[in-house]
């Protein structure tokens, strides 16, 4: 399966990377972001997290009827003190504009800094649940996933970060 990637920025140290010992394939922070330790609000009295959406650095045409999965690699919170808030992350085929880049929502337990090139999660393709079943053959005998980089890719801007409705509250 070749998977349609557009960096941006364009930066060598972001390029996914798949590895012999493992199935997922890795994403790099695109940017050096600093986070602060978790303070009290004197006023409220509640515990104050920083909380940062980190691009990176990619955006994807991912085939109809696919998605990505998106997890914290397991040394995340070990080594820098973060954790995807939503603690998992989809990306359907629908998100694939140019202006789709991936982003991760990342909370710090402490004082930390990611650094351009970082990996910090990790992600996999997988069948959506409105695949039919020629789809889901097709997908069984498919044994290697390759990235083809262009410079523009073809699907219409989706809205960016969250944009599948928003969040509404239930009454």
């Amino acid at each position: 399966m070749k998977l349609v990637i557009k960096y941006r920025p364009v930066i060598p140290e972001c390029a996914l990377k798949i590895y012999d010992k493992g199935e997922w394939i890795d994403l790099a922070s695109s940017e050096s972001v600093t986070f602060g330790a978790p303070a009290v609000d004197e006023n409220t009295n509640k515990v104050c997290f920083d909380v940062k959406k980190v691009c990176l650095g990619i955006a994807m045409q991912l085939p109809k009827y696919f998605e990505a999965c998106i997890l914290p690699r397991s040394s995340l919170y070990e080594n820098k003190g973060l954790t995807l808030v939503n603690s998992e992350g989809i990306i359907d085929s629908s998100y694939k504009g140019n202006k789709d880049i991936w982003k991760a929502n990342l909370k710090a337990d402490r004082d930390t800094t990611l650094l351009v090139g970082e990996r910090i999660l990790q992600f996999r393709i997988q069948l959506s649940q409105k695949a039919p079943v020629w789809v889901k053959l097709k997908w069984l005998f498919t044994s290697k996933i390759e990235f083809k980089a262009v410079s523009s890719l073809e699907g219409p801007n989706r809205g960016g970060f969250g944009s599948t409705g928003g969040y509404k509250e239930v009454k």
